[in-house]
């Protein structure tokens, strides 16, 4: 059985010592622009900093972002082709980023020059650390002795079964993203609306129910993700939080409180794919539970 690496993109919002934890070898970058400037979507935050880049957002500019490049796609690949080595790539969901289509071609071009070679894509249907923990659970199973087809097909199998249940604090950013209208965003904020959004079935941002109030919505995550949480052998519990760490700490023992029992619970920044989007204040949290039904339309 030939080695493979596992590659993500940085819409899985781990960070450098969380993928050097898990064996995790590469993260191809996305990018956003402020003010015209490019700036690689590190999760390190080597460019900006999480809070320089939420306060732009607070003070009103617009950060626009950009999938993964083809090129990103080709050096990567062929780093480890060369070395012998298969690639398992667990990408960003299609439902948000046309990534996953670039890897393919560029996967399928590579098949003439490493005819041995296997390039497996696919598609989380997730993203931020619902992505993440989908990358975890590919080194596990690789650490485990799985080929990169089981691992793979364990992946497709079961990633569903990855929960997402967050709320944004206020709609304007996505209104400005291009994700609400003007009037959701305009009686949104007037009447204090905070809508829980979930990873729906088909890998969509999906707004499942509207609720009065930060505190509101706080509850309701918990309550949700107490809902979906189960043990799972490839359990991995994530909080991410767009520059509200109080409120992150805040979550994480509601749901401690919701689920019954103390969980090893890892809190980290929504990275800037996701965070020009969904703006500052922004709290998720993510389990494996229960398969994932419901579809947005």
């Amino acid at each position: 059985m030939r080695n493979y690496v596992i590659i993500t993109d940085t819409g899985c919002d781990l960070d450098g010592a969380t993928r050097a934890e898990f064996g995790i070898e590469e993260c191809l970058p996305m990018h956003f622009i402020i003010n015209g400037k490019d700036y690689e979507a590190d999760l390190d935050w080597k460019e900006i900093s999480a809070k320089d880049f939420y306060q732009t957002l607070r003070d009103g500019v617009r950060i626009t972002s950009a999938q993964v490049g083809q090129e990103s796609y080709k050096t990567a690949f062929k780093k480890y082709l060369e070395q012998g080595m298969d690639v398992l790539y667990v990408a960003t969901s299609s439902a948000l980023s046309a990534g996953i289509k670039t890897a393919k071609i560029i996967a399928e071009e590579m098949k003439a020059e490493y005819p041995d070679a296997k390039i497996i894509c696919v598609d989380a249907l997730r993203a931020c650390f619902a992505l993440g923990i989908l990358a975890i659970m590919s080194s596990k199973l690789r650490a485990e002795g799985k080929t990169i087809e089981e691992t793979a097909a364990y992946i497709e199998e079961n990633k569903l079964n990855v929960n997402m249940i967050g709320s944004v604090d206020s709609l304007v950013y996505l209104k400005r993203a291009g994700r609400v209208s003007a009037t959701s965003a305009f009686f949104g904020g007037l009447l204090n609306i905070k809508p829980i959004i979930i990873a729906d079935a088909k890998g969509q941002n999906f707004a499942v129910e509207k609720v009065k109030g930060r505190k509101v919505s706080l509850n309701k995550i918990a309550e949700r993700f107490a809902a979906a949480y189960e043990d799972n052998a490839y359990q991995e519990v994530f909080i991410c939080h767009a520059d509200c760490i109080d409120e992150a700490e805040e979550l994480k023992k509601l749901i401690c409180e919701k689920v019954g029992k103390e969980l090893s619970v890892r809190i980290g920044y929504v990275g800037p794919g996701v965070g020009a989007s969904v703006g500052p204040g922004m709290l998720g949290a993510f389990c494996v539970g229960k398969k994932v039904t419901e579809n947005g339309d």
